[in-house]
């Protein structure tokens, strides 16, 4: 996460999950015909593993990969791995030629030095409602290298989101070749340059791939995989940032997925307009919201080895990581299936 210097009733929610899915699928991997009513979305979910995470993590955020700086070489080795995994799993790019779309060096603040960077974006083309979108973000960079040649890994900042949505991909996917497409696409977006400034999800919002307008929502998802001093207590939690700033239906259908299948507690505490982190400020879901686009912060709060070179993957709580990576999953599921579009009724 960028480093800064200076509900409605239970009742009408579950109401609000029970809507959807309800379609008929017929194009997938597998060629079948396939009519889903009401599928149960937690097979999938569980395909969300710690072990798996764990993997991935102990790759992603290894000194390998030179703690990832926006436009370094350990930056372009983590893109390529990206690239590498999505075309493993057979998920398609979101462009014609190529799983980056370029940010500029001059779209950098001037005179910082950052060299052209990537975003990587992935989807899952929709079967009935294509041209509506739900975007799974999670920033790819993190600060580089210290002087004294420590790698600052960002095993938490962002790796755990990184890999979070890896897997979430890969369920989705899992549904797909099942016969079960999402209704509407599921763009699977990893951004750069978000410690020096939310760059590569401002490029991405004034440069969309798919419409601004038919941007559903954005789930975010930045810290996951750490448990913070205010719950060494109770580890089933998750900070949620944002759910209710522009569609109380969004908050409303989030409260009642989590009740359904995943009973963590979900804390706001810094959902609070007054809260002095400003955290809803300081990550990638914010370039959405300025364009109206209702959006899901998911976070784990700060913790002793924030942007240190300790916050390292065996410091990481995988079976956390992982429900916490199912919610999401389950949400945009919900997202993408339930027959209506989600309402937005605040101003952004």
């Amino acid at each position: 996460m960028k480093q800064i210097v200076y509900m409605a009733g239970v009742l009408a929610s579950v109401m609000l999950v029970n809507c959807g899915p309800k379609m008929t699928e017929s194009s997938n991997h597998s060629g079948k015909e396939v009519t889903l009513t009401d599928v149960d979305p937690m097979p999938y979910a569980e395909s969300i593993t710690a072990d798996e995470l764990k993997e991935m993590l102990y790759v992603y955020a290894s000194d390998e990969f030179e703690g990832r700086n926006t436009g370094e070489p350990g930056q372009k080795k983590a893109v390529a791995y990206l690239k590498d995994y999505y075309i493993d799993q057979d998920i398609p790019s979101a462009l014609e030629d190529s799983y980056f779309q370029i940010v500029p060096e001059s779209f950098f603040r001037a005179g910082s030095g950052i060299k052209a960077s990537e975003n990587v974006v992935a989807y899952i083309k929709g079967n009935t409602k294509p041209e509506e979108y739900i975007v799974i973000s999670a920033h790819l960079d993190h600060v580089g290298v210290r002087d004294d040649g420590e790698v600052f890994n960002g095993a938490d900042d962002d790796g755990s989101g990184t890999v979070g949505v890896l897997e979430i991909a890969e369920a989705f996917n899992k549904a797909v070749e099942a016969g079960y497409r999402p209704q509407r696409s599921i763009v699977f977006l990893h951004v750069t340059g978000e410690e020096k400034g939310l760059y590569g999800s401002r490029y991405y919002a004034e440069n969309p791939i798919f419409p601004i307008e038919n941007t559903v929502a954005d789930l975010n998802i930045d810290m996951i995989g750490r448990v913070d001093d205010a719950h060494k207590d109770n580890e089933n939690y998750i900070y949620l940032i944002g759910s209710d700033k522009l569609s109380t239906q969004l908050d409303s259908i989030s409260t009642a997925v989590n009740n359904k299948y995943m009973n963590i507690d979900l804390d706001y505490t810094y959902n609070d307009e007054n809260d002095p982190n400003r955290f809803y400020y300081r990550s990638d879901h914010y370039n959405f919201a300025k364009q109206g686009v209702p959006i899901i912060f998911y976070f784990n709060g700060t913790h002793e080895d924030y942007h240190k070179v300790t916050d390292t993957p065996d410091k990481i709580n995988y079976p956390m990581l992982a429900k916490r990576a199912q919610l999401v999953f389950l949400t945009a599921w919900e997202l993408a299936n339930r027959e209506d579009r989600i309402i937005v009724d605040k101003a952004p």
